[in-house]
């Protein structure tokens, strides 16, 4: 019955992005820094107990859609290996579901893990600039600054450069250079 309930708030939502989103290839839109929204669930503070009460535990029966939003606000909430339970689950690994894998396994410190997953996003969708901007991320942790430019380069041909995706992996380069000195 949740479950019944969670895809009637997704659906009756029409998984609400914010106003800073971008399009995929398949005209999808999403947002890096607000993630998925459920009218159900989203009166809880993400990650908390009411929340992941609200969601339910990981299960092979919730949608691809339902086990999307609960890994990417788990795997935003700093719950990564809880993240990757529900995103492992999705039937179908497109753009975003591996993406946010990437991201759990890479903010678990498995940066080389997490590599192949970006690039198998971006092999489903070279326009999801979520990907870049994670991708970029991982090779600033790998210390190669000149490849994380060049995935800013491809957002900015994208989406331009004040998109979030955009604005937040330049952040994280200027961040690296100044640490860098």
């Amino acid at each position: 019955m949740l479950s019944t309930i969670l895809v009637r708030a997704l659906v009756a939502a029409g998984l609400a992005m914010s106003l800073a989103t971008t399009a995929s290839a398949d005209g999808q839109t999403f947002s890096k820094d607000v993630g998925p929204a459920n009218a159900g669930c989203d009166t809880q503070a993400k990650g908390s107990a009411g929340w992941s009460a609200c969601v339910g535990a990981a299960r092979a029966s919730m949608s691809d859609d339902e086990l999307f939003y609960a890994g990417y606000w788990l795997a935003k909430n700093g719950r990564y290996a809880d993240a990757l339970t529900y995103l492992n689950l999705a039937r179908t690994k497109d753009a975003r579901v591996l993406t946010y894998i990437g991201f759990a396994t890479r903010k678990q410190g498995d940066v080389d893990a997490a590599l192949p997953l970006y690039a198998a996003a971006l092999a489903k969708d070279p326009n999801f600039v979520v990907a870049r901007a994670y991708l970029g991320e991982a090779y600033l942790t790998k210390n190669e600054p000149a490849r994380a430019k060049a995935e800013l380069a491809e957002i900015a041909s994208r989406c331009g450069t004040t998109c979030a995706a955009y604005v937040d992996l330049d952040r994280h380069i200027n961040d690296y250079e100044t640490a860098k000195g």
